[in-house]
């Protein structure tokens, strides 16, 4: 039987475990509560910087013994940013949760921010972001999204600002800790066979000592404010054109969150959904057709990916119009809700065979609900959507004016944006 619990240390910091008993694994992670959205133009690239540096060295490790323990400890391990958080985990034997303990807290706790690596690191993450300009799809999104959220910081790309990282130091990335990695900001997760009482100890006397400091990084966070949709054609010598298209969505934890990711499923989220069947499959203009929902605290956005070819681009238009009319004006039939429940549904269960994927729904549920929620909650919740929901959740959405971005080798009289208003 799986297990959950829960434990705050005196100064903060939460703890969190879902004991599977059957399991050899333990996936655990160190989430903070800090992301790109935190940041400001002075400091825009210190979460993604942050998350690369502590694996360069602490005050008794060099980063080639970081390495070196790592691997040695035969399970996976690594980092990531996100707007809203920024999380270091492993995925390791059960029998090395003390190593594994022990090393990430020295990481977390006393990496040392040496100039001479915060150097070498830098060029890693210029060359990042050169990748970033290399993957049509990616930069097409970070360009998608800066023009969706305006000014906010919402728009900046997660790894910052190109000219504010080229003049990063290792006193500003400190700071940047000191100031932002506040205890009541962090939540440790774990999943597998953990004791919970036996997994606490182990981190009791590190994480029990980190003080509380006064907030000088980011501080409360600004809700950002639609604005006026803005429709681009960045042009570039590219094979295909690559379009996003997109709107407002919902925040992480508003009561039609269910809704709306099925309505994304019905949408494009998978093989037999509309925009999949209908543009490729029927119609072969497209490879890479999908859409997809992204939440935050306080807002969200839902949009649509494709890869076509550039003379189609108002035909494609046409058609992802069409679908949208469809679901404010017609409810989705029986068959087509109940095969997206049902899809939902197994990809639910799925993903509890993943001790990864435990972890990372215990953190983010502590973060975004302060509380367990378990996976048969969240397939009752799915169940209990109806299509009368999915019509209204869609006329509520696709009424708002849609932005769009376009990537690729045309100009910018040739494509019709004024087709999006036709929803």
């Amino acid at each position: 039987m799986d297990f959950y619990q829960k434990t705050v240390l005196d100064n903060g910091v939460r703890i969190v475990t879902e004991q599977v008993a059957h399991c050899r694994t333990a996936a655990v992670g160190i989430w903070v509560d800090v992301g790109s959205r935190d940041e400001h133009g002075r400091n825009r690239g210190c979460a993604h910087f942050v998350e690369h540096m502590f694996f360069k060295g602490t005050e008794k490790r060099s980063a080639r013994q970081i390495a070196l323990e790592l691997d040695g400890l035969g399970g996976t391990a690594n980092a990531y940013t996100t707007r809203e958080s920024t999380c270091f985990y492993a995925t390791v034997l059960d029998s090395h949760l003390p190593q594994l303990v022990e090393l990430f807290s020295d990481l977390f706790l006393h990496s040392v921010f040496a100039e001479e690596e915060v150097e070498r690191e830098r060029q890693v993450i210029l060359q990042e972001f050169a990748m970033v300009e290399d993957t049509p799809d990616e930069l097409l999104h970070d360009l998608f999204v800066a023009d969706l959220w305006g000014t906010h910081p919402l728009g900046a790309p997660v790894l910052g600002d190109r000219e504010v990282v080229a003049a990063m130091d290792s006193d500003t990335l400190i700071d940047y800790v000191r100031s932002g990695y506040r205890p009541e900001r962090i939540v440790i997760a774990a999943a597998g066979n953990i004791q919970h009482d036996a997994f606490v100890a182990l981190w009791q006397d590190a994480f029990a000592a980190l003080p509380a400091a006064a907030p000088t990084t980011g501080g409360a966070r600004q809700v950002p404010q639609p604005v006026a949709p803005v429709r681009k054609v960045y042009s570039r010598s590219f094979e295909q054109l690559h379009l996003v298209l997109g709107t407002y969505g919902l925040s992480v934890a508003s009561p039609d969150r269910y809704t709306l990711y099925l309505l994304n499923v019905l949408l494009g989220g998978n093989m037999s959904s509309r925009l999949f069947q209908e543009i490729r499959e029927n119609r072969g203009l497209a490879y890479s057709v999908s859409s997809d929902v992204s939440a935050y605290t306080d807002s969200g956005t839902l949009d649509i990916s494709l890869g076509i070819e550039a003379g189609t681009a108002n035909q494609v238009l046409e058609l992802v119009t069409r679908e949208l009319r469809r679901f404010r004006r017609e409810e989705v039939s029986a068959e087509e809700l109940t095969n997206a429940k049902e899809y939902v549904r197994g990809g639910l269960y799925l993903s509890a065979d993943n001790m990864d994927s435990r972890m990372t729904r215990l953190a983010r549920n502590e973060f975004c609900y302060g509380r367990f929620v378990s996976l048969d909650e969240v397939a009752t919740a799915f169940s209990r959507v109806t299509a009368a929901d999915i019509r209204r959740l869609a006329d509520l959405l696709f009424a708002r004016p849609f932005a769009g971005a376009a990537l690729g080798p045309v100009k910018p009289a040739q494509i019709n944006w004024q087709l999006l208003d036709q929803c």
